[in-house]
């Protein structure tokens, strides 16, 4: 059995190391409870024949709707990064869940779109992966996930206060 992120820290770090212990253990936290959400996402995207990030690029193109995106585009919207877009676009179009066709503008830029066929995988995936995301996250009412969502994003910067400190520091 893993020690809690918590346990860990008090078993390998001082008090004298005041916020250093707070941050890592925050870290540690993190990375084992994103360890945990993609486990169970990887065992629910297999049984329907996918991985994570396939299901991610079939995500994306549905939001784009039917003009499609670049390549380039889908790699700059994905979750997580991935070395080859193209190849991962590759093994979905061989699976007959999108398509891509050069653009009638600019012929250098090939557009992907969802077929059918991704879309009905898309519409078979919503219920199971609503009903994972409420198990993984039936302990926090909706203020903590709403909470959880913003600290996140401030860990990432992305709420422009990181900006804001920077530019205070100046």
């Amino acid at each position: 059995m893993l020690e809690t992120g918590e346990a860990f820290m008090d078993r390998t770090t001082t008090a004298s190391e005041g916020q250093g212990a707070a941050l890592q253990s925050a870290f540690v936290e993190l990375h084992r409870t994103h360890d945990y959400l993609m486990t169970a996402f990887g065992e629910l995207f297999a049984r329907y024949g996918v991985t994570e990030p396939q299901y991610n690029v079939l995500r994306i193109l549905r939001g784009a709707g039917a003009p499609g995106l670049p390549c380039r585009t889908v790699g700059e919207r994905m979750l997580t990064r991935v070395p080859d877009v193209t190849r991962l676009l590759d093994r979905l179009e061989g699976a007959g869940l999108v398509s891509r066709e050069r653009g009638l503008e600019d012929r250098r830029v090939v557009l992907t779109r969802l077929t059918d066929r991704g879309a009905s995988l898309l519409r078979r995936l919503d219920g199971p992966l609503r009903e994972l995301h409420r198990r993984q996250f039936a302990g926090l009412s909706e203020r903590e996930l709403q909470r959880l969502a913003r600290l996140l994003r401030r860990v990432r910067g992305e709420d422009g206060r990181r900006q804001r400190d920077t530019e205070e520091e100046s």
